[in-house]
């Protein structure tokens, strides 16, 4: 069973920075790994993906140039990756979630990742 953890949430002021860690427990190198975020009562949101052989990235428009996904190769566990949260705003503020292994074709902002962390909280104050 592969366990997705999340870490590094927080409450911060507007304009402040986070790093979003996230480890998963697979036994084999992942090959996607991404962000999502939901408000409640809203859709989930896409924010950001790396993909390994080359490391191809890919964000949000609302996060571009704030935001800075990462793969930690030098990390024990190899399926480390980071979530660099810069300029932060009040819109920023959900729950994050950390998905790993995408398992279709489709565009990775539709969510069809095989396995899912239980989210870490962000908060962000005007």
């Amino acid at each position: 069973q592969v366990q997705v953890v999340e870490s590094g949430g927080g409450s911060v002021e507007t304009g402040g920075s986070l790093r979003l860690s996230c480890v998963a427990s697979a036994p084999t190198y992942l090959t996607s790994m991404a962000w999502f975020r939901q408000i409640p009562g809203k859709e989930r949101e896409g924010v950001a993906i790396i993909y390994s052989g080359g490391d191809r990235q890919y964000y949000a428009d609302s996060v571009k140039g704030r935001f800075t996904i990462s793969r930690d190769y030098n990390a024990e566990n190899k399926n480390t990756v980071y979530l660099q949260m810069n300029s932060l705003k009040p819109e920023d503020s959900a729950m994050y979630y950390c998905a790993a292994e995408k398992v279709s074709t489709n565009n990775w902002v539709r969510g069809e990742f095989r396995y899912w962390g239980q989210g870490t909280q962000v908060t962000v104050s005007s």
